[in-house]
């Protein structure tokens, strides 16, 4: 058993860490407060590979792992979890369109969506339904063109700023298996989107209501077959979640590491705060367990990859501890920070708050609990 990364995986992280510090950190909290991340970056980002990591090479992606994978969020995370979560959105969504799309729409899509002319977004969640995602109302009437999709979807990121929305809606009325998945492209007549939420955190992704009044989607936007879209939107969020701890991983890295640094200068009581065996515990303590919350993080991802029959429960387990660790870790870097870590020009209040919320998304972490003793006690 080999815990070692290769020199390829260790050179893709290092590359992606080096991109967030030079084109991410120095602008996180601009973007912030602007509410919006300029679409040039995401063209910088696809010339590294990163517009389709797990795409296949032979419709022109990088075709990585997705343990691959999630050494490219962590590592961008360290700049900023919430571009890097973005990023996480439009890849999941390449590969949805990769896995099941035709030929034809895959010619159409893939291209501008690989060098990220063309931003995804994921379509789940409605207001009325959340952990039961099953229940969604959102209505696809199949008609001689294709299909008119009726509904409004929540707490979309990229609404009303991507250019292509994956939306999950009812083609029929046999629950979950009634669910398909289509796309819908900016522009459509009928798609219009709510007001700009104003969040707690990751407050650089532009997040809205997506809304559909006899959307129109033409038959060849369906994504593989009819009545399969939910069990596509579950498998898309085992990655998604294993993308979801990365961020978490990264960005509570880079508060561990601030915090280290800045323990070193901080004086109390005549030394240095690093000093006090007080504080070196707590230190120690985040250190470990964010090297155990990273190591079970890519033991899952290995599964993953290996298709291994109890992958799905691995993500869901990889993605509470992760999560729950990243905010712990965060939010005991601002402690040790004082009155300055809750100051926005320390950067520590602003991984808090973006942490926050990956315990909410990709499946709450109460529904990771869920899936976890599911398939123990089956």
């Amino acid at each position: 058993m080999d815990f070692a990364l290769t020199e390829e995986q260790t050179a893709i992280f290092d590359m992606a860490r080096e991109f967030g510090q030079e084109h991410i950190a120095p602008h996180a909290r601009t973007w912030e407060t602007d509410g919006t991340i300029p679409k040039e970056l995401w063209t910088k980002l696809a010339e590294l590979g990163f517009g389709g990591l797990y795409v296949g090479e032979d419709r022109g992606g990088s075709g990585l792992s997705r343990l691959d994978a999630t050494l490219v969020f962590e590592a961008l995370a360290q700049s900023c979890a919430s571009v890097s979560a973005f990023l996480s959105i439009h890849n999941m969504c390449a590969r949805m369109i990769d896995a099941y799309g035709t030929d034809a729409l895959k010619d159409r899509v893939l291209p501008k969506a690989l060098t990220m002319e063309t931003i995804l977004s994921y379509c789940l969640t409605e207001p009325g339904s959340g952990s039961d995602a099953a229940a969604l109302k959102t209505k696809a009437i199949r008609d001689n063109a294709g299909y008119q999709l009726t509904g409004t979807k929540a707490f979309i990121s990229g609404g009303g700023y991507s250019d292509a929305y994956i939306v999950m809606a009812r083609t029929s009325d046999d629950g979950p298996k009634g669910i398909s998945a289509i796309i819908v492209e900016d522009g459509a007549d009928g798609l219009s989107f709510g007001g700009l939420e104003d969040k707690m955190g990751w407050r650089s992704q532009p997040t809205r209501q997506v809304q559909m009044d006899n959307c129109p989607a033409p038959a060849d936007n369906l994504l593989g077959e009819e009545g399969m879209g939910f069990k596509y939107a579950m498998a898309g969020l085992d990655g998604g979640r294993l993308n979801i701890a990365a961020c978490s991983i990264g960005a509570a890295q880079s508060a561990l590491d601030q915090t280290v640094a800045y323990m070193a200068e901080r004086k109390a009581f005549g030394k240095p705060i690093d000093q006090f065996q007080g504080l070196q515990f707590r230190l120690a303590d985040m250190e470990i367990a964010l090297q155990s919350a990273r190591t079970f993080l890519r033991q899952a991802a290995w599964k993953l990859d290996q298709g291994a029959p109890d992958a799905t429960k691995f993500c869901a387990m990889a993605k509470k501890l992760c999560t729950e660790t990243g905010s712990d870790v965060a939010d005991q870097c601002l402690q040790l920070h004082g009155g300055y870590g809750y100051l926005a020009d320390y950067g520590i209040e602003k991984i808090v708050r973006d942490l926050r919320v990956h315990q909410i998304l990709e499946g709450t972490n109460e529904i990771m609990r869920l899936i976890t003793a599911r398939h123990m006690i089956q």
